[in-house]
């Protein structure tokens, strides 16, 4: 039987024209089913995890008091705007702020009433409490509601993950480019300095300045940097080397284009093909060395909302193994999404199924 056709894609995206070559990408890409809906499923737990403070936290998102309205979760107000005798800010959870609000007005409290941070001194259980009613997946050591960490954690990974991936992938990007298309001691020189670098012990390193520094969200962010720019490297490198002696480049040189020019108008195009296939599984080791680096008390500040952190504290604590299994089912989902759209990805780019029209796997 004859292979049958990708479905056909639209000619626009977002309202941008898209080429024949790229309509039959973007067909290969949904052909992929399981690549297709992970894609909406990725990103709408990630746009869900955005707005964390106003899903869980514990301010609400709105207070009606003697006839006006506040908005804890936007800005801070005193205990003496409720009546109270203090200048500092209001402890909403405390019964004595909530009954003052209540004798005048009433609150709005977000579906999980807990941040990350905060700790629930009401558990009838000692912590680690088990999931009930009031935490839905119980607390953690700390008595701090799981939900609420688990949500925070799941946003700060993927914007470590997004934000380790770009730069990493600009900077690589630009350091293969450089090598293939001048070739020659530009390239055996940047060779052979990737070749020390690579070899430097990272964990070694990490644990030396976690002794001298506090790490933090951008510390981390970047000494991975120093060394995730090297994964991109060689596939780009090698799709210079290629296409530097092709005909359109040559004539392209000979009608006096620059260098810059000719490797962004001509070959990069090329060379983005192969690397936008490793995108995805460069994302999902992003996320994993965060969550690592967590897990070994080598990366975020103490407190922060980690994934990592989490599967740390269910490995201390297996009588409580509502923890380990929630940190593992969030990253097992996340890391799952990122691999099966890497997948989709790589058959969209793939030239047999671009050019021959084979169906997708």
């Amino acid at each position: 039987m004859s292979a049958q056709p990708p479905p056909r894609a639209p000619s626009h995206l977002f309202g941008l024209q898209l080429s024949r070559l790229n309509q039959r990408r973007l067909a290969n890409f949904r052909s992929n089913r399981r690549g297709y809906w992970s894609f909406w499923v990725f990103w709408a737990l990630f746009l869900l995890s955005l707005p964390a403070e106003f899903i869980a936290n514990d301010k609400p998102l709105l207070v009606y008091f003697d006839g006006d309205y506040y908005f804890p979760v936007l800005a801070a107000y005193p205990e003496t705007t409720f009546g109270g005798d203090f200048e500092t800010e209001a402890e909403y959870r405390d019964p004595f702020v909530k009954e003052l609000i209540g004798a005048k007005g009433w609150t709005l409290w977000p579906p999980v009433p807990y941040s990350y941070d905060t700790v629930n001194y009401d558990l009838k259980h000692p912590a680690p409490a088990p999931p009930d009613a009031d935490n839905l997946l119980g607390t953690d050591d700390q008595a701090r509601d799981v939900v609420a960490r688990v949500l925070y954690g799941y946003r700060i990974s993927l914007l470590f993950g997004l934000l380790l991936t770009l730069c990493s992938a600009t900077i690589g990007i630009a350091a293969g480019a450089v090598q293939g298309y001048f070739g020659g001691w530009i390239d055996l020189l940047f060779q052979r300095f990737i070749e020390i670098w690579q070899g430097l012990p990272l964990l070694y390193l990490l644990i030396i300045l976690a002794s001298v520094v506090e790490p933090s969200f951008w510390w981390l962010l970047g000494l991975l940097l120093l060394f995730r720019w090297m994964g991109l490297v060689g596939v780009v490198r090698a799709e210079f080397l290629r296409a530097r002696n092709f005909d359109f480049v040559k004539a392209a040189r000979a009608l006096g284009q620059s260098d810059r020019r000719i490797m962004w108008r001509h070959v990069l195009p090329n060379a983005m093909v192969s690397t936008l296939t490793f995108l995805p599984f460069v994302l999902t080791g992003s996320v994993a060395v965060l969550t690592s680096l967590d897990f070994l008390g080598f990366g975020l500040p103490p407190g922060s909302p980690s994934l990592g952190e989490l599967l740390n504290q269910g490995k201390r604590n297996l009588q409580a193994p509502w923890l380990g299994f929630t940190a593992f089912f969030a990253l097992a989902v996340m890391l799952s999404l990122l691999v099966f759209i890497g997948e989709a990805v790589r058959d969209a780019f793939d030239p047999r199924k671009t050019y021959g029209g084979g169906e997708s796997a």
